[in-house]
């Protein structure tokens, strides 16, 4: 009679900081369970309302009409405020969009999809693959959707190339305060990683916590966001090698192996 060995998932034991709520918050917290991990689901950013709507009306009228020749989506967050408007894509218009991520979250809302950077998911990863995907027809009508605080890469870039650009500010990002406990675990070590999905959560890991304990991994979602953290302050344990949670929990799973 044989006794089987019971397997350790590779995160038995950590606890995990999530710093985003809703449906994205949720599936990490289900994927770090699966690896062994305790999530703590603590959001400190969330979403408001741009203080511009009336141009984010217009340009999406404008949309609808076929003003545009491509739209640029950055974010899944942007897709929920087209959502949320009901905003209607003109036959004519295609769509580029920075990442997987925010690839998969048009489709779900159902707009279609025209590029995807094939390796860097990043503005700087579309721009490489622009004017291949757009057989260097110039200049072409753009609209880019971005948050109040999102660096103008995308949209500078595409006007030195030549292309008549509109950047509409979609959404405003804020910061959440997280409860005293997080703050206390945290900075008392009891937390084995935080994990950093955008410079946004960069910046409030920062202002919330300080410094960060040294045995308290901080695994950032990817190189920009990374760059971004270092900027603000916070030291980067992890990087993932690509935008995406997935990677983010490998290369977090990874780590812990490597401790």
């Amino acid at each position: 009679m044989t006794s089987s060995i019971p397997l350790i998932k590779p995160l038995t034991g950590w606890r995990v900081l999530v710093p985003r709520g809703g449906p994205w918050g949720d599936q990490v917290a289900a994927n770090l369970r699966a690896k062994g991990a305790v999530p703590i689901v603590a959001p400190m950013i969330n979403f408001a309302a741009t203080d511009d709507a009336p141009a984010l009306n217009e340009a999406l009228t404008r949309l609808a009409a076929g003003d545009f020749d491509w739209m640029t989506i950055t974010s899944a967050t942007t897709v929920d405020v087209l959502s949320s408007h009901r905003a209607v894509v003109a036959p004519g218009t295609r769509i580029a969009a920075v990442g997987e991520t925010t690839a998969a979250a048009l489709i779900a809302a159902g707009y279609h999809v025209d590029i995807v950077p094939s390796e860097d998911n990043s503005a700087r990863g579309l721009l490489e693959e622009w004017e291949t995907a757009t057989a260097g027809v110039i200049p072409l009508r753009v609209l880019t959707l971005r948050s109040e605080i999102a660096k103008p890469l995308l949209s500078e870039g595409l006007r030195r190339i030549g292309h008549d650009v509109e950047s509409v500010v979609a959404y405003r990002t804020i910061g959440v305060p997280v409860s005293d406990r997080v703050v206390a675990d945290v900075k008392a070590g009891l937390v084995q990683a935080v994990l950093v999905t955008s410079g946004s959560v960069a910046r409030q890991v920062r202002d919330q916590f300080g410094d960060i304990p040294e045995n308290t991994l901080v695994a950032c979602i990817g190189p920009q966001t990374a760059k971004d953290a270092r900027a603000m302050g916070l030291r980067v344990d992890v990087i993932a090698d690509e935008r995406s949670s997935e990677a983010l929990i490998s290369a977090l799973v990874r780590a812990a192996g490597e401790r």
